[in-house]
């Protein structure tokens, strides 16, 4: 198991200078400011290497090596078939190719439609007093029936969570309100767009005649098209989950559970089309068992997300420890460990997301992406990888 971390550049308000210390040995990331659709040059690929590579406030080599792109996004045209998509899916095949020749070989992606991962709260305040990333479902469903009021919003929802999301709505303040439109709409860390209210439902509109099965369609056509690049440049793409596993806004979610995943990996043999499982997304679901994922598609998984949320009935949840919540991760560290003795494939994984906690409640960060909770998530993963090493559990 490899240890990484993700990093979203220069203006992340952790340094590069504080990633070293943090145990981790490879980075993540992505390059943010390339308008989606665009092709990555040489030379930039080249320059985050660089930012990566050499501290340059103690002018050394950092010992980190970027190795996984977390994200390329993948263009709206392309996930709906619309306006330019074929010159964006040339673009996208560019991009494999020079992140290849500049010995990048993981690249992951998602296929959501419009939004990204989405929470509700962004500072929930645990009993110790650390703040913590939550999806409410019923200031969800508030936000969807009377803040965005999207067409048909109702026919998603029982009578009786209209009711109990109309008392969620009435309890709110103003602030409340706001606070969920920026939450949910204005982009979180490493999303690939933002929106205002009347962006947002323009966005949703053109998806109105796209369902599961015509999305997966649209999946399976993009990868037709860019997985014989991947092949030929030795470059692994794998899939993110859907984050929450479930449908939103009336969108189709086309990998949120094991059906999901193996018709993807029944369509295509390759190598090379991959899985990144996310033990969080994934299991805000407790129908999913993260457990056999690992061990059914292990050497179709490069890459690993580790944290743990602690569901709850309504289908809220929140992210826990890295311990503790709905998720024994320490199962999951003995899959992926296993997985790696019977295939010979080294698989890295980071800590997903992180409490803010400590000295970090007194700086600016990016949401889930402070330093000491995440850094606390390396240690508690180490932890477990070295009890299963030594008592070969």
């Amino acid at each position: 198991m490899k240890y990484s971390w993700r990093w979203f550049g220069p203006q992340d308000p952790v340094s590069i200078q504080d990633v070293r210390q943090t145990g981790a040995s490879d980075i993540v990331s992505a390059l943010h400011h390339i308008p989606n659709g665009q092709i990555w040059s040489i030379e930039e690929i080249k320059k985050r290497q660089h930012e990566v590579e050499w501290d340059q406030v103690n002018d050394e080599a950092t010992n980190l090596s970027w190795s996984i792109v977390e994200s390329v996004p993948v263009h709206e045209d392309i996930k709906k078939r619309t306006g330019n998509y074929l010159q964006y899916i040339e673009n996208y095949k560019q991009s494999i190719r020079n992140l290849a020749q500049c010995g990048i070989k993981v690249i992951i992606y998602n296929f959501m439609p419009v939004i990204d991962w989405t929470r509700t709260d962004l500072a929930y305040r645990l009993p110790n007093g650390v703040l913590a990333l939550r999806f409410d479902y019923f200031e969800f469903a508030a936000f969807d029936l009377f803040i965005l009021k999207r067409d048909n919003a109702a026919n998603d929802y029982t009578p009786e969570e209209q009711t109990k999301a109309q008392e969620v709505y009435a309890s709110m303040t103003e602030e409340t309100k706001q606070r969920l439109i920026k939450n949910i709409i204005a982009g979180l860390p490493g999303a690939e767009e933002s929106f205002t209210l009347a962006q947002f439902k323009d966005a949703l509109n053109q998806y109105h005649d796209i369902n599961a099965d015509k999305l997966r369609s649209n999946l399976f056509a993009f990868l037709k098209e860019i997985l014989p690049i991947a092949d030929e440049c030795g470059v692994r793409v794998a899939i993110h989950p859907d984050d929450p596993p479930r449908p939103m806004f009336g969108l189709p979610r086309i990998l949120s559970n094991e059906h999901d995943i193996s018709l993807l990996m029944q369509q295509f043999s390759s190598k090379n089309c991959g899985l990144n499982i996310c033990a969080g997304s994934l299991g805000a679901s407790a129908d999913n068992d993260l457990e056999k994922f690992i061990r059914t598609w292990g050497e179709r998984i490069p890459f690993v997300h580790l944290r743990s949320v602690k569901r709850e009935a309504d289908g809220s949840f929140y992210e826990d420890e890295h311990i503790a919540g709905s998720t024994n991760l320490a199962r999951l560290v003995k899959a992926v460990l296993d997985v790696e003795q019977q295939t010979g494939n080294e698989i890295i994984i980071r800590p997903d997301h992180g409490h803010q906690m400590l000295d970090d409640q007194r700086k600016k960060s990016n949401p889930g992406y402070s330093c000491i909770g995440r850094m606390k998530g390396i240690a508690e993963l180490k932890g477990m990888e070295l009890a299963i090493r030594t008592f070969d559990i």
